[in-house]
């Protein structure tokens, strides 16, 4: 029951971001086309600024999982219970946090955005914002009935549920939007089907695993536990809000509500580039994580970084070097040349994200020896440094320039976490850059020589574009597969047989 729960789990993953992916890609100029700039605008922003108070969770999620599955592994019924009852208390506390926060948001919307919104604008927020606020004050709790699903290995069920609730809501998304509706009527839709999943969930922790939340003896030193345990999961939500989603606070606060629309659009891609990535890197990781607790050899655990970020990067720079060569018209026919600006965003992050996405089994490493906490501060500092410096380079110069102090201070990240990867996690890291240089030289060479030809080629024919992503592609495969490893190799033909046969099977 435990292996068919964990495959069922991992194919169930596989499809929601194929789902996400896919549909997001038809529905996002759609939503965009219906509501306008201006409102799409408007939508993003109101919802990266709910978005941010979404880390007031502390971490407690991921926390429930990691304890509900330790006390189940050790058969302590009431450990659990009051480990439950604990959590839920917290919860409480936050979720009158966040009403709290909100409704001084709230009653500041006018402060904040007295430059940039007009008075129908403003409405829209203040009924958008308080729909969210109240979304998100019941979404954080409900999120920890999804979390004891999966303490106690019961992935298959809620993962069903959040598939159906993304197809249900895309066609709902295509319902509200043809007969009339407005960004108010999809925040509407989205805080029902959250409420919806909670119920479900509920149902299958309590009548299903028959699991039971009770507080059998009050214990303040637990509080201080479940926060320690948080402590860092928080701090990497902190950062990945303030990283990225900050950015839409700090464009609406200076210019128009159809540029922070640009804006989205452009990390919209950023984010698909990295869910690639966190697919691939699913198929690993686990694995790599039991190396680590064993004292193996340098070389070996090298080896595995490689062969992990080797296989990452032949999928991340195929997508790089083709939004190089064809981005610009790929943004044309998505969202339309109004947006033209988010091909520039969308590439610099993907930039600045590949040395990220390739290189999180050496985090896994450093996670698996406690060793976090370095780089979770080095992150925080650099993030809130170059956030900071960002609201003065918005107001200065522009968006572009926003995105390049992001990026600059990703990469120098990466820069400080070399030496602290070699001495901490053991990994040999100057071979690790020469194994993985090829790649990037033959991308490169590769997309200069597409660049150069598209450039006697028409711009914005979509035949055009279908042959050169195609005749790329082709290229891309035969030159790379001489470069490829064994190992790679055999991956790719065994990916290839299994996507075949489930294929097949349906």
């Amino acid at each position: 029951m435990k292996i068919n729960q964990l495959k069922g789990g991992a194919a169930l993953s596989y499809i929601n971001i194929f789902l996400t992916n896919i549909v997001g890609l038809f529905l996002t100029p759609f939503i965009i086309r219906s509501l306008g700039s201006a409102e799409y605008g408007l939508y993003t922003m109101i919802g990266a600024l709910v978005g941010y108070m979404s880390v007031l969770d502390f971490g407690l999620n991921n926390t429930v999982i990691r304890y509900v599955a330790k006390y189940k592994a050790n058969n302590d019924k009431k450990g659990e219970e009051n480990f439950l009852a604990h959590s839920f208390i917290m919860y409480i506390f936050i979720s009158i946090l966040i009403g709290i926060i909100g409704t001084a948001i709230y009653f500041n919307l006018d402060k904040i955005y007295s430059e940039t919104l007009s008075i129908e604008q403003m409405n829209m927020a203040k009924i958008m914002m308080s729909i969210l606020i109240l979304n998100l004050s019941i979404s954080l709790p409900g999120g920890a009935f999804t979390g004891i699903c999966y303490g106690y290995e019961e992935f298959i069920l809620p993962k069903v549920v959040n598939i159906i609730r993304y197809v249900l809501r895309s066609v709902l998304v295509v319902a509200i939007l043809v007969y009339g509706g407005d960004a108010i009527g999809l925040v509407v839709l989205d805080t029902i089907l959250n409420l919806v999943v909670i119920f479900i969930n509920i149902i299958i922790v309590f009548k299903i695993l028959k699991v039971k939340i009770k507080m059998h003896k009050f214990n303040k030193s637990l509080f201080g536990d479940i926060l320690k345990f948080s402590l860092w999961i928080f701090s990497f939500a902190i950062v990945h809000q303030l990283r990225w989603q900050f950015g839409q606070f700090i464009i609406g606060l200076y210019y128009s509500t159809s540029i922070v629309a640009i804006y989205a659009v452009g990390i919209t891609l950023g984010n698909y580039y990295g869910s690639f990535s966190n697919a691939i890197a699913s198929v690993f990781l686990p694995k790599a994580i039991q190396m680590t607790v064993k004292e193996i050899p340098q070389k070996e655990l090298t080896d595995t970084f490689i062969k992990i970020s080797r296989i990452i990067l032949i999928v991340l720079l195929y997508i790089l070097g083709a939004f190089v060569i064809v981005g610009k018209d790929f943004v044309f026919f998505w969202v339309g040349d109004e947006y033209h600006l988010a091909y520039y965003y969308a590439l610099v992050i993907m930039i600045g994200l590949t040395p990220i996405l390739s290189q999180g089994f050496a985090n896994n490493i450093l996670e698996a020896k406690n060793l976090m906490s370095y780089r979770g501060k080095l992150l925080l500092g650099l993030t809130i440094s170059g956030t900071i410096l960002s609201v003065f380079i918005a107001k200065r110069y522009g968006v572009m320039e926003l995105i390049f102090t992001v990026v600059f201070f990703l990469l120098l990240e990466r820069l400080i976490m070399i030496p602290y990867y070699k001495e901490k996690a053991n990994l040999d890291m100057k071979r690790y850059y020469k194994e993985i240089t090829p790649l990037f030289l033959a991308t490169i060479l590769i997309t200069v020589l597409y660049v150069f030809l598209n450039s006697f080629l028409p711009e914005k024919n979509l035949y055009v574009f279908i042959l050169v992503s195609f005749i790329y592609s082709i290229t891309y495969i035969i030159v790379i597969q001489k470069i490829m490893t064994d190992y790679e190799r055999s991956f790719l033909k065994k990916s290839i047989k299994k996507i075949s046969a489930t294929i097949y099977k349906k």
